[in-house]
């Protein structure tokens, strides 16, 4: 292989595989090197050189220059161990080549095509390298099929063997931001400036904004006419809807901006905590929350602080719980409980982190009292978390949260000798009969046209007498048991067994009588 032959190659791979010259010309060293070496023994010193200008080849042994026959005869063995290692010296170079070239683009926004879809994750086309769209990076209720364009923002780059593995992200906060920077000339100009993005990917966004042009309207230009400019923005991002939040510097003004539409009424900085006390009023409360929290999580994410938002109500009921609960901690005195509490210290856990320098500046108390006071919060810390822990347990074990029924809800057994009623403290005992007839039918008050039609009945279905007290109370009671028994008759039952049972009944009360 002459000079020029050998340049040819290189500046072909050059120009494919996009890989420095350089490269490409140490690759082939390597690979006549590694064919001399099969040549001659492995004690032996081999250098091989090609002149970068004419492309000829130059081979050392022991010091010694070979002739161009010498390097001609290496063999078909050699020159197939010289090919190998030269593809894979082509294939590593052209690996670190686009692994560079991506490292350079991460967390810039690429278009693909989708080349196929394995079990959710999606395998786009890039180009030169195909790239991964894992379906932990998809925003929810996507769907993709081969052939659709897809427009993400590189998450990661990765070599793996011979290949770089490229992964891509339309969940991250960054694709937001470059499609600002895209749709929205005065972003990509860096007249306005995206200060911060709060993102759940698929529901909900916002993006804090500011202008170095104080004649420019930050908000208004990154909405554009009518919602123009974001509503592309929405679109690639499948409707999720996007809050443009003025940013300020103070968080006494960034808060109340990133909490929209909600009023705020106070904002109280808790810096010792790093988290915000914000104050509403009752009908400002849920909107402010949001739908299950997202407005003030997200806003917490924006402004980088915890965000608490209350009504004026409920912080006065927690200042008094408060101290109610640190007057228990030792060597803890009045002032210094006040003092915490105005600062956010509302919990236990908010008492265990402090730290003791700041504690012991604020309390002017010995260092052994701090240490004392920071030790008994962490161990109620910790028993208050372990309490909880034991009853959200108890709660997965009954999820339902169910109590045993009051004695008055218990249904009666279905054992009828077991059913029989105790009556009242104050009211006279009933007998059997008439007790069954209560369990059918409530007694109810009667009119004397119905004594009169119970008396003309007596005969049927009573055949001894009672004491008058006593008959009073039968003929109320038996009045309730008849119509059951005609409904007996109704089924197709005999009177004359209804009649039997009844006298056996109303004939219990004479043996007791004489007890009475």
């Amino acid at each position: 292989m002459n000079g020029n032959e050998i340049k040819r190659i290189v500046d072909a791979i050059h120009r494919d595989k996009m890989i420095d010259k350089e490269i490409v010309f140490e690759g082939i060293e390597l690979a006549i090197l590694s064919a001399a070496r099969k040549r001659f023994e492995e004690d032996d010193e081999i250098e091989v050189r090609i002149d970068r200008a004419t492309g000829e080849v130059e081979i050392t042994w022991n010091g010694v220059m070979l002739e161009r026959d010498h390097i001609d005869d290496l063999g078909r063995i050699s020159a197939q161990t010289a090919k190998q290692v030269m593809i894979q010296r082509i294939r590593e170079a052209e690996r670190d080549s686009h692994f560079d070239e991506f490292l350079d683009l991460k967390s810039q926004v690429v278009t693909g095509a989708v080349v196929r879809v394995d079990r959710g994750t999606v395998i786009v086309n890039l180009g030169k390298v195909e790239a991964i769209l894992p379906r932990s990076e998809q925003i929810n209720k996507e769907s993709y099929r081969v052939g659709d364009r897809v427009r993400a923002v590189v998450l990661d780059v990765k070599k793996s063997g011979s290949r770089v593995r490229v992964i891509l992200s339309r969940k991250h906060a960054d694709f937001v931001r470059r499609l600002f920077e895209v749709e929205i000339p005065e972003v990509h100009d860096r007249v306005i400036e995206t200060r911060s993005i709060a993102r759940e990917a698929g529901h909900r966004s916002k993006v804090a904004v500011s202008s170095y042009d104080t004649s420019i309207d930050c908000v208004g230009a990154c909405v554009g006419v009518r919602g123009a400019r974001i509503r592309s923005i929405v679109e690639e991002l499948n409707g999720e809807r996007i809050d443009i939040v003025r940013w300020n510097d103070s968080l006494q003004v960034l808060v109340p901006n990133a909490l929209q539409p909600a009023e705020v009424e106070d904002v109280i900085l808790c810096p010792m905590l790093g988290k915000v006390l914000v104050l509403v009023r009752d009908d400002q409360l849920s909107l402010a929350i949001g739908r299950r929290g997202q407005n003030v999580r997200l806003a917490s994410k924006l402004v980088g602080w915890d965000i608490n938002v209350m009504t004026q109500e409920s912080l006065d009921m927690q200042l008094d719980t408060s101290i109610e609960a640190f007057s228990v901690v030792p060597k803890m005195p009045p002032e210094l409980i006040e003092n915490l509490v105005s600062q956010g210290f509302f919990t236990f856990d908010d008492l265990s982190v402090i730290e003791p320098d700041d504690l012991l500046e604020m309390s002017g108390l010995s260092q052994e009292d701090v240490d004392e006071i920071i030790e008994f919060a962490d161990a109620e810390a910790l028993r208050i978390e372990q309490e909880e822990i034991a009853e959200a347990e108890a709660r997965k074990l009954n999820p339902e949260g169910a109590i045993p029924p009051p004695a008055s809800d218990i249904p009666p057994p279905s054992d009828p000798e077991s059913a029989a009623e105790i009556p009242p403290p104050g009211e006279p005992p009933v007998d059997e009969g008439a007790a069954d007839g209560d369990a059918e039918a409530a007694p109810v008050e009667e009119s004397p046209a119905a004594e009169e039609s119970e008396e003309a009945e007596a005969p049927v279905t009573q055949e001894t007498e009672v004491p008058t007290e006593e008959a009073a109370e039968e003929s109320a009671e038996e009045s309730a048991v008849e119509p059951a028994a005609e409904e007996v008759d109704e089924a197709g039952e005999a009177p004359g067994e209804v009649e039997e049972s009844e006298s056996e009944e109303t004939a219990e009360p004479d043996e007791e009588e004489p007890s009475e």
